[in-house]
């Protein structure tokens, strides 16, 4: 397929070459079941280590990318007491709106339970698809001590921050919160910082986020061909049941990413806005197409703004305002998502997570979601690093690597959507609150 071809395009096509390979493969098995057994060897030693070279790269910039964009993130706000109330609302709304949307996706995740369609064979057959990894993580996640204030101490803020996010020495990713806490504390510490200063280590901190960006750009490059030796390796070794679980996954996350946007939106605009949801939907409807075939909030940006002047005619300082911060901080699509990611993966492994582990959960995909570039593929390497804070195999994350694309045209656009709706119900609250004062 020709290189002009859109990378969302090559990398679905190649989901779908290596989901028929892959189910050609099984139907020659039946017959002549040693056709399988060296197609499986060949996964093995070649179509293996090729998708781990594709999740190597994304793992490499977990590290680097969470300090740099979150400690970016909450260094670009400046001194708080400075930015009035707008920001104190816009910022409860965001923090609102990402936690009721990672609360939905693990609902649905629990309702569904879409990894536990995997029989138990399968997920046998998956432990030892990543070397025994996983059964070392569901091990020491059985071992860990019960949750305790001194556990939750250790948990933030380890006597050893760099071992703690490091890993151990056969180089797996290590815990990814406590590397969360230390990145917001650089970015707390960056805003007391004189002006000029605190603009020179922002600089520092995006141009180290950019780096990384490129890095996630390289690996995406492979992704066509990635995701269909991924895709070919763990349906010719685990079987059909792979593939429904999949598609339930799928489902749930479009469910979950639909009731965010026009369920709990329509609320926030009917109760905070007092607007009606159909209207103002049909007023935005260009702008969330732009969303979902961009799958960028940042490429959404001018479109948001002009929505919000040409259609909705939300102030301009306020639309200023929220519409910029939103497309850097107000990711509940994403963090729904991530959300989803984790426990569906930690299902299809064996991982039982907690409630409270869940609750935890929804703190940590919205921090980590705040950290996301805003571009295709940005979210990738913040889940690996949320799967290895939880005990799962990060690896796992290669499971829905084919499907990524697919969802994250749905996320962007609950992202940018949300947004918009942000800014209406901030407008609002503001205008309401300017009448009350020279009323």
């Amino acid at each position: 397929m020709s290189t002009s071809t859109p990378l969302a395009t090559r990398i679905l096509w190649g989901l779908a070459i290596g989901v028929v390979a892959a189910v050609i493969t099984l139907g020659i098995g039946q017959v002549f079941p040693s056709v399988l057994t060296t197609m499986r060897a060949i996964s093995s030693a070649v179509f293996d280590p090729f998708g781990q070279i594709f999740l190597r790269m994304l793992f490499f910039v977990v590290i680097p990318l969470v300090f740099a964009s979150l400690a970016s993130g909450v260094a670009q706000l400046g001194r708080l007491e400075k930015l009035g109330p707008l920001a104190g609302r816009t910022f409860l709304l965001f923090t609102a709106n990402m936690l009721i949307a990672v609360a939905i996706g693990l609902l649905m995740m629990n309702l569904l339970q879409p990894g536990q369609h995997l029989a138990a064979g399968a997920q046998e057959l998956l432990m030892k698809e990543y070397g025994g990894s996983a059964l070392q993580a569901v091990q020491a996640e059985a071992t860990r001590p019960g949750m305790s204030l001194s556990t939750v101490v250790d948990m933030f803020m380890p006597r050893n921050l760099f071992g703690a996010f490091v890993g151990n020495s056969r180089g797996s990713l290590g815990d990814v919160l406590p590397l969360i806490v230390f990145a917001i504390l650089v970015g707390a510490a960056a805003t007391q910082l004189p002006e000029d200063k605190r603009l020179r280590l922002q600089a520092g901190l995006d141009m180290v986020s950019e780096v990384m960006t490129g890095i996630v750009g390289f690996a995406l490059r492979l992704a066509p061909y990635a995701v269909p030796a991924m895709i070919y390796s763990v349906i010719v070794k685990v079987g059909m049941d792979i593939l429904l679980t999949l598609s339930v996954f799928v489902v749930g996350c479009a469910v979950a990413l639909a009731l965010q946007l026009f369920g709990t939106m329509s609320l926030w605009l009917r109760l905070l806005a007092h607007r009606s949801p159909l209207a103002f939907f049909r007023q935005v409807r260009p702008l969330l197409i732009t969303a979902f075939s961009t799958s960028s909030s940042s490429a959404s940006l001018p479109a948001a703004l002009a929505t919000a002047h040409d259609e909705l005619k939300l102030s301009p300082s306020t639309a200023g305002f929220v519409l910029p911060l939103g497309a850097t901080m107000n990711m509940s699509g994403t963090a729904l998502f991530e959300g989803c990611v984790v426990l569906f993966v930690a299902q299809a492994f064996g991982v039982d997570l907690a409630l409270g582990q869940q609750a935890v959960l929804m703190l940590l995909a919205v921090l980590s979601a705040v950290a996301v570039a805003g571009i295709p593929g940005g979210s990738l390497p913040l889940i690996a690093g949320l799967l290895a804070t939880f005990g799962v195999p990060p690896e796992g994350i290669g499971i829905i690597i084919g499907v990524d694309r697919i969802l994250d045209m749905l996320r962007t656009t609950v992202n940018v959507g949300s947004d918009i709706v942000t800014a209406t119900v901030v407008d609002a609250q503001v205008r309401r609150q300017t009448v009350a004062e020279h009323g």
